[in-house]
């Protein structure tokens, strides 16, 4: 796929951020503006990204696995139930995930801008 028509695949998303480190959410940020995404949040806590996700439209979405201490999960289960596509992005590595979410695309941070595109296209297909 050439590199303009992957870039209107992703642009115009609204996708909601999971992520309590603020350098890493506002790297995650930039990155996502640059694929011409529209970021929702940052959340920094789980139950802030669940009210996100109750109060506006989400495409796609971002999750850190381990948000202040608590797993994403409940972020991961509304986001099944909606149909919206997602992917965790963490330091554990798909190791860390739990059934049912070790088929979801994981990007194992630090990570690339080319890696966080292809990882989101993925988690469209």
């Amino acid at each position: 796929m050439s590199e303009p028509a992957v870039a209107r695949e992703l642009k115009g998303l609204r996708v909601l951020v999971v992520e309590d480190e603020a350098l890493v959410a506002l790297q995650l940020e930039d990155m996502l503006s640059d694929l011409g995404c529209a970021v929702i949040g940052p959340a920094a806590r789980v139950h802030q990204a669940l009210d996100l996700l109750n109060g506006q439209r989400v495409d796609a979405a971002v999750l850190d696995l381990n948000v202040a201490g608590e797993l994403v999960y409940p972020v991961a289960e509304a986001l099944t139930r909606r149909g919206v596509p997602f992917i965790f992005a963490t330091g554990y590595g798909a190791s860390g995930l739990t059934e049912p979410y070790r088929s979801r695309p994981v990007l194992q941070k630090p990570f690339l801008l080319t890696q966080l595109r292809k990882a989101m296209l993925d988690s469209m297909a």
